[in-house]
């Protein structure tokens, strides 16, 4: 009887909001997935990633593709099983309880994306300054983009769709025709053949150790989940808008990489601060840096973007399930952005700035640490796959993970051996854990605290899903 009550008020749910006046369609979202992915942080890991492996490191960046669209699967499912604003801490809440509920959050979103936004912005401060030596030393560049975006996400969301697309595309563009004139040498002449790059094919020069890395290129496609009450046809366009955006970056990388290795040494793609940059210069020449500049301070502007518009949807829906501060969830009345949240994402990305000043290698540490994190999240999410199949076997589900639980058990297997293998030198392993496990600590302390104080519920008692859905 539940259980049939549960699949007419998940049926209810999904209906209103296809009914609902919904401005993210499969274009939007789609272009939240894969600008939120697409950052230059992510660039630069790409080609260090092929310096290392050389064309091998096609391999690894397949399998990580493999365990995105597996991550893609189960968080699809979650997302219209329970469509909230407050994405993976609605589900586990209602898959493990409390405590798991709070950390997935917290650690695998709040603190990475403080993290990964300051080291974004900072490395697009950085690269500026290595083409205009007026923005060297200072952050003006890296304020002036978080103030901008801070100030369009709290214009609304149809401002934000308008703005992802353009960003998107331009920033897909760009990487586009740098790979391709690379791969053609349509543009100039090649300074390495393809027969050399054949010979280099060896998969034992660490390549598979390399999924750790490749699948950095991956994370974050997830972000449209928050967004579900914004969308159109959620039922449709969540799952689609993951898969394809995962495949044109998977395609888009392929080319990137493989063309880097017909202009650029590989001791250079590993060493250089630019790679990037590097690439670009020597398929392009002068006219090269131009490209690379719209293709940087795109990605970091879409990435910007994507997370102050999904991150507080996340924290919206934490504070009215009592899992966060109320006023997280207080909304402008005009256009019902979670205005509080919005600031407080945007004032933890701006603090390391503050803090660290003009130096990403200390960000960009403690993000490798911090991005343990993040993978952790993406096992609960699994996880809360397997457990509400079991919980709620006859629950309505509108999208149901194909062939189940093959993406899950393999999804989680892959998570954690990227986890194993998160750090890129031996010398880093110690401090990259101790970092991440003091983040976990913290927020688990703080979790706990707040569970038993606040909310006066058990930490791992699952909720009933008949009330997450009423809520």
């Amino acid at each position: 009887m539940m259980e049939s009550q549960l699949s007419g008020k998940a049926d209810t749910s999904i209906a209103a909001n296809k009914k609902a006046s919904g401005v993210l369609g499969l274009k939007s979202l789609t272009a939240v997935a894969v600008g939120l992915v697409v950052s230059q942080g992510v660039m630069v890991l790409m080609l260090q990633g092929v310096g290392i492996a050389g064309a091998a490191f096609i391999v690894p960046l397949a399998i990580a593709w493999v365990l995105a669209l597996c991550y893609a699967a189960s968080f699809s499912e979650l997302s219209l099983l329970i469509p909230r604003a407050g994405s993976l801490s609605a589900y586990t809440e209602v898959a493990l309880g409390q405590f798991p509920a709070i950390l997935s959050v917290f650690s695998g979103y709040v603190v990475v994306a403080m993290f990964a936004l300051s080291a974004e912005l900072l490395l697009v401060n950085y690269f500026l300054g290595v083409l205009y030596p007026a923005v060297e030393s200072t952050n003006y560049v890296a304020f002036g983009i978080l103030g901008v975006f801070t100030l369009l996400n709290l214009l609304g969301i149809d401002i934000f769709a308008k703005l992802q697309s353009v960003l998107a595309f331009a920033m897909v563009v760009a990487l586009l025709l740098l790979g391709v004139s690379a791969v053609t040498g349509g543009f100039a002449p090649q300074t390495f053949e393809a027969s050399k790059l054949a010979e280099g094919f060896n998969l034992g020069d660490g390549a598979f150790t390399l999924i750790a890395l490749a699948i950095w290129g991956y994370v974050g496609a997830e972000f449209v989940c928050p967004l579900v009450n914004d969308s159109r046809d959620p039922a449709r366009n969540i799952p689609r808008s993951m898969y394809i955006g995962l495949t044109v970056i998977f395609v888009v990388f392929a080319i990137y990489c493989l063309g880097a290795l017909f202009y650029v040494p590989r001791d250079v793609l590993l060493s250089a601060d630019l790679p990037h940059l590097e690439y670009a210069s020597a398929v392009f020449g002068g006219s090269g840096t131009f490209l690379l500049a719209v293709a940087a301070i795109t990605a970091t502007c879409s990435t910007v973007n994507s997370s102050l518009a999904a991150i507080p949807r996340m924290m919206q829906g934490m504070a009215e399930q009592g899992q966060a501060f109320p006023m997280l969830g207080w909304l402008t009345r005009s256009t019902q952005v979670p205005w509080v949240a919005v600031l407080f994402i945007a004032g933890v990305t701006g603090l390391p700035l503050l803090v660290w000043g003009n130096d990403p290698t200390t960000v960009g540490l403690l993000l490798i640490s911090a991005a343990i994190a993040w993978l952790l999240a993406y096992i609960i999410a699994h996880v809360n796959v397997i457990a509400l199949r079991v919980r709620y076997p006859n629950a309505k589900r509108p999208y149901r993970s194909p062939f189940y639980p093959l993406p899950q058990l393999v999804g989680i297997a892959g998570m954690a051996y990227a986890i194993v293998y998160a750090s890129p030198a031996p010398e880093l392993t110690v401090k990259i854990f101790t970092n991440a496990g003091v983040v976990l600590g913290i927020v688990s302390v703080i979790a706990v605290v707040w569970i038993k104080l606040v909310m006066r519920k058990p930490l791992f008692k699952p909720e009933p899903l008949d009330e997450i859905i009423k809520r």
